[in-house]
């Protein structure tokens, strides 16, 4: 089955991921039991050099829309732009309650008010470790610890089957912000008879222990006493406990701390209002910095993914309007690559080497923790949940994989590895896929979500890598060219004048000698015409540009 219409049976508990499955980001998943769907996160990825045009890319919610008269809600486990991010863009479409904890909460209902959607999507806040109902699911949010306060995974309770959905998590017992991770309630899960557990495959190819964020200090202090320039440092603006690792690592150095970047001033606010970051020393705006000389100052800087708009690419090409960074200073990238952002990084990194400013990375000093678990927290996990199916989630392909093997190395009865649409059957009987739901990826082209595969992209993408000829023919009542045609081409060649002037010449000559029916007809004219420019490019050129063809008859 290969439509929106599939429906499960009624007493099929199944899980169906329509984004973050054989990805990491764009987070969308969905289970079903009696008749109901609940949603599980509503995130984003961003755009590259492959998607011209599309910054934000969106999960493709389009088979839950067709049955959102079932969607009983959506469920946050925290609040990254990979599992949030596309709730302004596609959650009006859902017609369901959001619900989160207070921190994700406030991000998103900055976004929601942002897109004049306040008063329309039902935002519900959701105390630490609630337990509550929707329809035939039993819901607990269970604290975790992670990159960004208030994570939860979350149990489901459906009929005499659970589901514990891990959501992104990380054990740390000393996380400088929010709750350590409470093991006592983990272990009370065991008792629970676990049917299944849906569980984040980010660094399963990380063989130790993530650690605590609270090793990052001393390091930190012994390579901020080593700088006499400016520091900047690029992290995650979400990662709110490196803020304050950061800040009083600066503060113990006597050096004062700037956030410079938008995205991090709001989380900065966000935090505030839920009570973090209220023993650090005041921000300083980027404004401020060129008032301190270069050895009293960090910068914490967005983009440490290359972003092109961010902070840390304009103090690259050096347009941004307040900060530079020269010879001396030193940047510093607290935060991991995530995996096909290498070569943006790369080239961020590029410039400022050339500009003798020092890197350090996670490779030359301990610089950086992950919020995501080792593969030695991913076999505690298991020991303490203890469930009969495993279904890896949140990673690439190999991630999924090596996910897969380890959980059968735990003992776990089954897995079943997941692609994106794929209605993995949890309970009863074995588990397995058992229908695969047409799934794509859609973007924010400016105000309109559209279609990733759609013609507009299509056709700009060619744009882009093969360029665009319009032509202009002027006629007689014969079909036949009055004048040589007008040509323009963009992206084509370099001599535009010369190769335009040459190309109108052949053209003209390849319509004279047209059959009569073909240059009487304007579609066939159009074909012919198009036929003979992209033999005329194609053997010149090697290229495929886009062609338009407009006709004048006189």
């Amino acid at each position: 089955m290969t439509d929106y219409d599939y429906a499960p049976k009624i007493d099929e508990l199944v899980f169906l991921p329509l984004g973050g499955a054989n990805e990491i980001g764009m987070n969308l998943n969905l289970y079903h039991f009696n008749g109901k769907w609940l949603m599980i996160d509503l995130g984003v990825t961003f755009g590259n050099d492959t998607t011209p045009g599309i910054d934000v890319i969106l999960p493709d919610s389009r088979f839950i829309e067709a049955h959102r008269k079932n969607l009983l809600g959506l469920l946050i486990t925290h609040g990254h732009e990979d599992h949030i991010g596309a709730i302004p863009h596609l959650c009006e479409r859902l017609e369901c309650p959001v619900y989160a904890s207070p921190f994700a909460g406030s991000l998103i209902r900055r976004k929601l008010t942002e897109a004049n959607l306040s008063e329309t999507i039902d935002l519900i806040e959701i105390p630490i470790s609630k337990k509550f109902e929707l329809g035939p699911f039993g819901v607990e949010f269970i604290s975790l610890t992670h990159s960004i306060p208030e994570p939860h995974s979350i149990l489901l309770t459906c009929g005499d089957y659970s589901v514990f959905h891990t959501g992104d998590w990380k054990f740390d017992n000393n996380p400088q912000v929010g709750n350590p991770t409470d093991h006592s309630v983990l272990e009370k899960l065991s008792s629970r008879n676990i049917m299944a557990m849906v569980g984040d495959s980010t660094n399963v190819d990380v063989m130790e222990r993530t650690g605590s964020e609270a090793e990052l200090i001393e390091p930190l202090h012994e390579l901020f006493a080593k700088q006499t320039g400016r520091i900047a440092i690029a992290c995650f603006a979400s990662n709110v406990a490196r803020l304050r690792t950061i800040a009083l690592t600066a503060e113990a150095n006597d050096r004062h701390t700037a956030l410079v970047g938008r995205s991090l001033w709001r989380m900065y606010e966000v935090a505030k209002e839920n009570g973090y970051l209220l023993d650090v020393p005041e921000f300083l705006s980027d404004k401020d910095v060129g008032y301190l000389p270069n050895d009293k100052i960090v910068m914490i800087c967005t983009g440490s993914q290359g972003e092109p708009r961010a902070a840390l690419s304009r103090i690259a090409d050096g347009s941004h309007p307040q900060i530079t960074l020269n010879t001396g200073d030193t940047l510093i990238f607290s935060s991991r690559e995530i995996p096909g952002n290498e070569t943006a990084i790369g080239r961020i990194k590029s410039k400022f080497i050339t500009q003798g400013i020092k890197i350090i990375t996670e490779k030359e000093a301990h610089v950086h923790v992950s919020g995501h678990p080792g593969r030695e927290d991913m076999i505690a996990m298991y020991q303490l949940i203890k469930p009969k199916v495993s279904v890896p989630v949140h990673g690439e392909g190999r991630h999924l994989a090596q996910h897969a093997e380890l959980a059968r190395s735990c003992q776990v009865p089954d897995v079943v590895i997941p692609r994106n649409g794929s209605a993995v059957r949890l309970a009863p009987g074995v588990p397995e896929e058992v229908a695969l739901v047409p799934v794509s990826c859609l973007g924010l082209d400016g105000s309109r979500v559209v279609e990733l595969n759609g013609k507009v992209i299509k056709e700009r993408k060619k744009l882009v890598f093969s360029g665009i000829i319009s032509v202009t023919l002027i006629l007689d009542k014969e079909g036949l060219c009055k004048q040589n045609p007008i040509v323009s081409a963009v992206g084509v060649y370099d001599d535009s004048e010369t190769q335009n002037m040459l190309l109108a010449k052949n053209l003209r000559e390849e319509i004279d000698i047209a059959p009569q029916r073909k240059r009487t007809s304007d579609e066939g004219l159009k074909e012919f015409a198009q036929k003979a420019l992209r033999r005329i490019i194609r053997s010149d050129y090697g290229k495929k540009p886009i062609i338009s063809i407009h006709l004048v008859r006189n």
